[in-house]
Order: C-alpha cells, then structure tokens, then sequence
C-alpha cells in the first residue's frame, strides 16, 4: 500500500505568481493536496481565496485552505468553500481551526475569546452546519426546465434548521451542492477537544517517530485518514541541510538531510498505520527538491504513485458523501 503526500504552504505574499508557481509545481508532480496556512492575526492574503486563486490553474492537487471558525459565520464558510470545490471541480478541502488570541477577536472588535473546550464546542457546530448547508441541495435540484421556465426544484432544497448555542441558520444554502458532495474536511489534533468533538475526515498529527506515530492511530477512529506532520530541510548533502535547519523549532518532528535519507524515514514510517505526510518546507527551495528529487524516490521505492482519482475524497480513499436529506425523502 502506497502512501499520500500533501504539502503545506505558508507565505505572506500578496503576489498571485508565488502561490500559482508552488501550487503548479505540486500539481505537476502529482501530490495529492496542498494546505494553505491562515490565521486573523498574520500578515497575507486570506487562504480560502488564494485556494480559489489557484483552482482553475492546477488539474490534480487538492486544494486545502485553513478557515478559522471562531469569529467567521459557518454560513459564509459553507458558501465559499462549496464555490471552492465547483471550481476546483471537486479537489476542495478545509482544515477547521479555532483562535483562542484575544489580539485576534480584538482585530474584529468582538468578544474576548472563550477557553478551549468552548472554542471547539462552537467549532463543532459551525462543521455540523456547513456539513448540513452541503446537504441542502440534493445533487438533481437543478433541473433546467426550458418549457416551464424552472431552473430549480424547490422541493429538493432543504430548510437546515440548526439552532444551537452558538449559531441559528436556517438555510438553504445560496450555492448548488459541491461536486464532492461533502469537501473534505482536515483538523491538526495537538488538543484532545478537536480529536474527541470535530466530525472530521482526515487528522493531521505531529509524531516525534514511528512508535509514537503508531500510537497516535490507535487512538483514532479507524474510518479516519491520518496524516504525519514532518518539517523538512533537503539538500545534497546532510550537513548543509542540517546548518539550513540551525535552531529551527516546531510543533512536528523537524528533518534535515537528503530525499534519499527522507525516503527511508518514510518508508520506516509506514508501518504505524499512517495514511501519509504532510510535508512542511523549510523554504521555497525545499519545495522544488521535494517535487524533483524526494517524490521520484519514494516511486522508485514503491512508497508513493501518483492517483488517477478526480476528487480529493476518492483519492483519500473516504466513503462517497450521502446527503442526508435525500436519503431521508427517499426513506
């Protein structure tokens, strides 16, 4: 069994071409999805938008922008990352993230920020209601009908009606049911509260090695997709990349060495039952030998080929999307 491998950008830049030249570079090498790092607080652009930007240039690569709930209406949340998967023609994702930052809700003028197990009380709700809004069209409400003038059947959009403590939307959504059915949707796990409360698809978790990594699986659902967070620094040689590194510190492992010596840690990784890595570079340049030296390697191996899925949820290997309401009118 192969493994998936996804990269996550991160960048300030205001300029399109920087995050179009990365994003052709994963899609041309045949990755399987790209994060995009956001948060209220940091300098550029906003990632659902640098996602939507870069939608109609990539063919391949799904698109995962990071979208915080705490201070974003799930109803907008739904609308744009619904647009995001029509565009992309169903390669759409969203990594759920919450802002516990009183200097981010103070940049909204809004409340000061609520402890952790609400945050993800609120960020719970807010994926019930966009997975809902989803549903809210079933896949033929669009009918088209030249001779009596109706483009929609009324009868297959769905009032959602969710009331909870933090959120009331009754819906329909504005925006036609994504390609996908449900987007997939990614959260990073360093609490407890979002492995226990997020009703998500694919996990992104920060393992020091493989006999933690394999513990982190046991410990989640077995349905789910589990992905290894690795920082890395490449280079021809060992010790440069390790002086690149220098004092560099992160929430996940951190390598430096050769695609050569990157491939064999991967490969010793496959054993914990991982689904993949998330490669974080160090730089841009850790990129471009990501792509033209460390992925030709792991296919040398057999650790990694290229899938002929158009959606991101059939190439994760996720069940197909049944809306609920449909099957409920059929029930």
């Amino acid at each position: 069994m192969t493994l998936r491998f996804a990269i996550a950008l991160n960048g300030a830049s205001f300029e399109a071409a920087d995050w179009i030249s990365a994003a052709r570079q994963a899609d041309e090498a045949r990755l399987d999805f790209l994060t995009f790092d956001d948060s209220f607080g940091r300098s550029g652009p906003d990632a659902v938008l640098v996602a939507s930007r870069v939608a109609p240039l990539t063919r391949h690569v799904g698109l995962v922008p990071v979208a915080t709930t705490t201070h974003t209406e799930p109803f907008h949340l739904s609308t744009a990352l619904a647009t995001l998967d029509h565009v992309s023609r169903g390669r759409a994702g969203w990594q759920v993230r919450v802002s516990a930052d009183p200097a981010e809700a103070r940049l909204l003028g809004r409340r000061a920020p609520l402890d952790f197990d609400e945050l993800f009380a609120e960020a719970s709700d807010a994926v019930e209601v966009v997975r809902r809004l989803w549903d809210s069209w079933q896949d033929d409400a669009i009918i088209k009908d030249v001779a009596t003038g109706r483009f929609i059947d009324r009868d297959r959009l769905h009032y959602i009606d969710f009331a909870g403590a933090y959120f009331s939307v009754k819906g329909p959504s504005i925006v036609p049911r994504p390609p996908q059915g449900q987007p997939v949707i990614a959260a990073l796990t360093h609490q407890p509260q979002a492995r226990e409360r997020l009703d998500v698809d694919v996990y992104f978790v920060t393992p020091a090695d493989v006999d933690s990594a394999a513990k982190i699986v046991r410990q989640l659902p077995a349905a789910k997709k589990v992905f290894a967070d690795l920082m890395v620094y490449l280079d021809a040689d060992q010790e440069t990349a390790i002086r690149r590194r220098a004092a560099t510190t992160s929430d996940a492992a951190v390598f430096a060495g050769t695609p050569a010596q990157l491939a064999d840690l991967v490969a010793g990784w496959q054993p914990s039952g991982i689904a993949g890595f998330r490669l974080r570079p160090g730089s841009p340049a850790d990129l471009t030998t990501i792509t033209r030296d460390l992925l030709p390697e792991l296919r040398r191996r057999g650790l990694f080929e290229p899938s002929s899925a158009t959606t991101l949820r059939e190439r994760l290997g996720l069940p197909a999307a049944v809306n609920r309401y449909q099957e409920a009118a059929r029930a």
